[in-house]
């Protein structure tokens, strides 16, 4: 008798390849390219955000105890509202760009194509994990992109959800999910992609880089950092506290752009302090562990990181929660806050130093010697010191007199520098940061301007006339 046939199963790498190689096939073949194709895929997907839109909040309480509120005002909406901002504008965006004034291109005419860059990858975080992938996907798409998207072990549910809702919505062959840790990771990054997106932490983000870098793969790293928050003494107490609280705690403390510390003057501090305190118990009660509002810490890995930075914090080690808690650290200049632990690394929890200087110039001098942050806070009436602290320091984004609500706008730019990152996104800055602007001259035989040939003799002159 014959022997039977032995199928061999693919090994994950063997599959993700074939993977990349089938997106990267699929866009050669110039389908993602028309721009009424491209709205297409954005209908698509809004459509299927919509109809699985109560299995996205049910996912985001799972993972991370987020409130129905909190779960469509921080994640579901903002996609909402990108993609429709995306649909509305990203035919203007795609149009081929006719620059003018170059006379020594005459009779030539210089064009600016906007080109998608091709198979992309988008590996994303926990913390926002709905927002923070299907965001850039919005970007992918409009610039004419396919994608793979690679979301976090440590957001199960969600990550299922995304995963419903892309292979209900798109060939495996434009978009697809890949879902798994560390290994899936490193096998994805050792293939060839056109461009990276990646959102996380830094330590990852240099590996990434790291990877890309074999490729000369393009990235944008959007990543994170000890952001500042000053308070001088001009500032309203009452709306500072009210905002500060919010940012700070919002998605228990796991924002990136989210306060890290706060820098106040020592003559204002004791009343921020309680207003600080009183703002708390206003927006989370007297017990905040019990408060519905309040998310818990992603897991135990995290949550016992951040009880070894604050010991006398109150927590629910059932429920991963940590109560909002305010950690006076002293004065600036202390060796209280240059050895404590909390102000070592991002705290990425529900944990506020707070920190007072007695000028301005000693809190610009603190962030200025430390890592460049992702955004950065300033609250103050007087415009000279805002003007100061905003043309000193340099950082991602931020707001004055506010927190973290540059992110809401799709008209601002939202990325890093430095160790916090590169690249941005949101609005028309995700469809350039997924774009290639290629720069094309077509020029005309009928005419041929002599003075650029050899011999150069007595042609100096001319040339400089059109070189000024």
């Amino acid at each position: 008798m014959p022997k039977a046939k032995t199928q061999t199963k693919q090994s994950d790498s063997e599959i993700l390849h074939n993977l990349v190689t089938k997106q990267k096939e699929f866009f050669k073949s110039g389908v993602t390219k028309p721009v009424k194709w491209r709205i297409k895929q954005l209908n698509k997907l809004l459509s299927a955000i919509k109809a699985h839109e109560a299995d996205i909040i049910q996912a985001l309480q799972t993972d991370l105890g987020k409130s129905e509120f909190e779960a469509y005002s921080t994640e579901i909406g903002m996609v909402y509202n990108e993609i429709r901002y995306q649909k509305k504008h990203v035919k203007k965006w795609a149009k081929t760009k006719k620059p003018s004034g170059e006379l020594f291109f005459f009779p030539g005419k210089p064009r600016i194509q906007p080109e998608p860059f091709g198979c992309t990858l988008i590996m994303s975080p926990w913390n926002y994990p709905f927002m923070l992938t299907i965001d850039p996907l919005v970007s992918a798409i409009s610039a004419g992109n396919t994608a793979v998207l690679k979301t976090s072990e440590y957001s199960p549910a969600t990550s299922q959800v995304i995963e419903n809702i892309i292979k209900e919505s798109f060939l495996p062959e434009f978009i697809t999910t890949v879902q798994g840790g560390y290994v899936q990771n490193q096998l994805l990054l050792h293939e060839h992609f056109d461009f990276i997106f990646f959102t996380g932490s830094s330590n990852v983000g240099k590996v990434v880089m790291e990877s890309a870098a074999k490729f000369l793969t393009p990235v944008c790293l959007e990543l994170g950092g000890k952001s500042p928050c000053i308070v001088d003494k001009t500032a309203n107490i009452p709306i500072t506290a009210r905002r500060i609280v919010w940012g700070k705690f919002l998605n228990a403390g796991q924002t990136c752009v989210a306060p890290d510390y706060v820098l106040v003057d020592e003559s204002i501090k004791d009343k921020l302090v309680q207003a600080l305190n009183q703002e708390i118990l206003t927006q989370f009660g007297e017990d905040p562990l019990e408060n519905p509002d309040l998310p818990k810490i992603i897991n135990s890995t995290h949550f016992g990181r951040l009880v070894s930075l604050a010991p006398d914090a109150q927590t629910n080690s059932a429920t991963n929660k940590i109560a909002p808690t305010l950690m006076d650290l002293g004065a600036i200049n202390s060796k209280n806050v240059a050895n404590h632990p909390v102000m070592k690394d991002e705290i990425f929890g529900p944990l506020l130093p707070i920190i007072s200087f007695t000028n301005l110039d000693e809190a610009i001098d603190f962030v200025y010697q430390r890592p460049t942050p992702l955004a950065l806070y300033y609250f103050s009436k007087n415009r000279k010191s805002q003007k100061k602290i905003f043309n000193t320091l340099r950082f991602g984004g931020g707001c004055i007199n506010d927190v973290v609500y540059q992110l809401v706008t799709d008209k601002l730019p939202f990325g890093g520098c430095g160790e916090s990152g590169m690249g941005s996104y949101h609005g028309k800055f995700g469809f350039d940061t997924f774009t290639h602007y290629k720069g094309i001259l077509k020029q005309s035989s009928w005419m041929d301007l002599k003075v650029r040939y050899a011999p150069y003799e007595n042609k100096l002159d001319t040339v400089k006339k059109f070189l000024k």
